[in-house]
């Protein structure tokens, strides 16, 4: 498939910025009243009334790729829809680009929605009627976007998900993967500035889900746009966010980064989670190097070993008088040299590897088993960040089990 670029006749939309403060969404002939009851701790006058959403917070940077991830009931599909108000939150701010949602009259609603956002469902909602070519350019067509102005945009977006050649189809002539990508290519086909996917591709066969999740990761690349992405699966999420709420009862649990949410989950709700997550696909070698003990090449044993002494990890870093990494030696191979007579000079025939600071765990541990030694970790500038020896990987790897 051709790897496709921005087109070069627009410039790429900037993402939409997003905030949202105390946002409540209650069910109920009274939900009003029953919100007042809650806040002020009192015992709900009836049960009639479901709080869905229950004061949660947090702001969406513009570009960034926002994951609400929650098990069934947890609210995370009504509070996306309180985003855009397909749904009417009962309390609460919500402000996209600076614009209040929640006081906006319908009239420029309806207009961002047509302009500004897109949405993208489990349940692709093609018109069966319509050729692809035709269900993409929808979204322009009902925005008054002359015909051939919309056809070349959906053409465009046709072939940025990876589906040219299919425009004349109908979406019954299509597999449900094929149907999906139709179903983004419509979204992105406005060039929104905010992009809401609710379990988009939570219907879809395991193999064909993972390849419309690098689809997205390609296209978060190319587009641009803010995402805000719903699913029950926290591996998808792992992969697909920036950044991850957790949900749990209508409330945010733990938000952060994929490797926030493996390395330090905030509960035992959470880790039931992250022992079950990929880690050495999330954990990033500069998340878990240790910083790095550097001898000179012309340094004598015992002073190495004294600088190892009180170091973590017990591994150090011979460099020559350039300061160019020649080797990576650990407290024991010093330990066996100065017993043999031998100089730090006469350490540097061993194996070593060094990574970039967003390499995957993964990758990290494949030097290690083939080097035998610390792997060094440098940042995109080429500054020493440290070392990951053996026990870092380890213990990246290794979540406390939950409690009883």
């Amino acid at each position: 498939m051709t790897v496709l670029t921005a087109p070069e006749t627009e410039a790429p939309v900037g993402g939409a910025a997003l905030t949202v403060r105390n946002l409540w969404k209650v069910y109920g002939p009274r939900s009003g009243r029953h919100l007042e009851e809650v806040k002020a701790g009192k015992a709900p006058s009836d049960g009639a009334h479901t709080a869905a959403v229950r004061d949660v917070s947090f702001d969406v940077r513009p570009g960034e790729t926002f994951v609400v991830m929650g098990l069934s009931g947890s609210g995370k599909s009504t509070l996306v829809r309180c985003l855009n108000r397909l749904l009417e939150p009962t309390a609460g701010k919500v402000e996209i680009d600076g614009l209040d949602i929640v006081s906006m009259p319908q009239s420029q609603l309806r207009e961002l929605r047509r302009k500004d956002w897109a949405m993208v469902f489990q349940h692709f909602g093609l018109l069966p009627h319509r050729r692809v070519l035709h269900n993409v350019a929808y979204g322009l067509e009902v925005s008054g976007v002359p015909r051939g102005v919309r056809d070349d945009r959906a053409r465009e977006m046709i072939e940025l998900v990876g589906l040219k050649g299919v425009e004349h189809k109908y979406p019954h002539e299509l597999s449900g993967g094929m149907r999906q990508r139709v179903g983004l290519a419509r979204a992105l086909a406005v060039r929104p500035r905010l992009l809401l996917l609710d379990e988009p591709f939570s219907a879809l066969d395991p193999l064909i889900r993972s390849d419309l999740q690098d689809e997205l990761l390609r296209l978060a690349d190319v587009v641009r746009q803010t995402s805000i992405f719903i699913t029950h699966d926290l591996a998808e999420a792992l992969k697909v966010g920036d950044r991850i709420a957790i949900m749990r009862d209508g409330e945010f649990v733990q938000v952060g980064t994929p490797e926030d949410i493996v390395l330090r989950p905030a509960d035992d709700y959470v880790r039931r989670f992250a022992v079950e997550a990929p880690r050495a696909k999330v954990v990033r070698a500069g998340t878990i190097a240790r910083a790095a003990v550097t001898l000179s090449k012309s340094e004598n044993l015992e002073a190495g070993l004294t600088k190892l002494a009180g170091a973590e990890g017990g591994a150090a870093i011979v460099s020559g008088e350039d300061g160019r990494a020649l080797s990576v030696v650990t407290e024991l191979q010093l330990l066996r040299a100065r017993k043999e007579g031998l100089r730090t000079a006469d350490l540097l025939t061993g194996e070593f590897a060094t990574v970039g600071e967003d390499e995957n765990l993964g990758a990290v541990m494949e030097k290690l088993v083939a080097t035998g030694n610390p792997v060094i970790v440098r940042s995109a500038s080429g500054e020493l960040l440290g070392l990951v020896d053996h026990s870092a990987a380890v213990a990246a790897l290794t979540t406390a089990s939950p409690s009883a």
